[in-house]
């Protein structure tokens, strides 16, 4: 992997952190100013463009690159980009915001978090963002019911923050993983890592993640283990219960040397393909080479194939991505072979097969049943059954 393919997405890592006296310039400026209080993903975009986990965005897009985004996957520039990160409010925000040409943005707890220099205030065209993004319209999908239940308008413009972590926040910030890309990058450097692999997730590391992260370290220097702690939906497990799970996995199961774990505050669309490239782009930004892509990666319910997420990287030119993508085969414990499998490694029956999946997880959990060995490490397992999200 050459030193080009490991730079940022667009050539620069971006940083909207101010600089101690240009918060105390904003703090007074966001004073005088009418106010947009983000919601919980909005206050997760802020945070990943402030720290450069979205470079090259500076700000929440304006309207020709909202829809270049959903129209061609790319910037109005031409440089890939899947998702819009855009910043919607309503009627009445808007008619609050006015004329104005900064507006100050707060945390739903009332903490500054930073300014938008207003660029442009344009209609929010769901009915061209949803078939694009997440490839449906169901309203029951939870990524289109999020941005129905958005703003008609969205705010396009650059972002300065003051903070990204409110004090007032109720719950665990994880201060100690919670590393920004620039830090992440001088720690690979540190430990002396040309090449990484990394490993998205929002769920408790199963067998199958293990057995994933594991063959992507056997072909490089060292592993990223990312989950992400921003946003997710109403059923999935809590963030809190979750790094208790990969602590004590990557304490007890991984050579230390070669693993880091960290966390990306992003919050999930669920959009499937669109968000399997978004995950790579943004790891890209962390510093990684290679980026492992399994089944049905960022997908819900049944509204993507097996394998579209993976598909969908050949759509680009490899420069364009500038990461190896590792794309994995459905895993699963054979119990023929007494390990795990694939297809490309067992001819083992469907019966000696146990097939592994975060949702099969849940539901275990919910119904009071503890995972089998073959599905869960028991320290895993010991943490999710006596966890509140399970007792609560």
């Amino acid at each position: 992997m050459s030193a080009q393919q490991n730079a940022p997405h667009g050539g620069t890592l971006v940083n909207r952190i101010a600089t101690p006296a240009r918060a105390a310039e904003l703090k007074k400026l966001a004073a005088t100013l009418p106010t947009i209080t983000l919601t919980a993903k909005q206050a997760c975009d802020l945070e990943m463009i402030a720290i450069g986990a979205f470079s090259p965005l500076t700000g929440f897009v304006g309207k020709a690159d909202f829809e270049s985004i959903c129209k061609n996957t790319r910037l109005a520039n031409g440089t890939v980009w899947p998702i819009p990160i855009s910043l919607a409010i309503d009627d009445k925000t808007k008619a609050a915001v006015g004329d104005h040409r900064h507006a100050a943005l707060k945390h739903s707890d009332g903490t500054l978090l930073g300014v938008i220099e207003i660029h442009e205030i344009f209609a929010h065209d769901k009915k061209l963002e949803i078939p694009n993004v997440f490839g449906t319209e169901d309203p029951k999908h939870p990524g289109v019911e999020a941005v129905l239940a958005e703003g008609d308008w969205l705010v396009g413009g650059p972002i300065e923050v003051l903070t990204v972590t409110p004090e007032k926040e109720p719950g665990e910030q994880f201060t100690e993983y919670r590393l920004p890309p620039a830090a992440v990058r001088a720690e690979f450097a540190k430990r002396g890592w040309s090449t990484v692999a990394a490993f998205q997730t929002r769920n408790p590391i199963h067998r199958a993640h293990e057995y994933l992260t594991k063959c992507a370290l056997e072909m490089t220097d060292g592993l990223l283990i990312h989950p992400l702690v921003g946003e997710t939906k109403p059923g999935d497990i809590p963030a809190d219960v979750r790094m208790d799970c990969y602590k004590v996995l990557v304490d007890k199961y991984y050579n230390l040397k070669r693993t880091m774990l960290s966390v990306m505050p992003a919050a999930m669309r669920y959009a499937g393909p669109k968000e399997a490239i978004l995950h790579a782009l943004v790891r890209k930004n962390y510093g990684i080479t290679h980026f492992i892509v399994g089944r049905d990666h960022a997908g819900v319910g049944n509204y993507y194939g097996t394998y579209d997420a993976q598909k969908i990287f050949d759509r680009f030119k490899p420069e364009e991505i500038g990461l190896t993508i590792l794309k994995f085969e459905n895993t699963f414990y054979c119990k023929k072979t007494k390990g795990m499998a694939s297809d490309k490694t067992t001819n083992s029956a469907p019966e000696d097969r146990v097939f592994l999946a975060g949702t099969k997880v849940r539901e275990m959990l919910k119904a009071g049943q503890r995972p089998p060995e073959e599905f869960s490490r028991p320290e895993v397992a010991d943490i999710l059954m006596n966890s509140s999200w399970v007792k609560g």
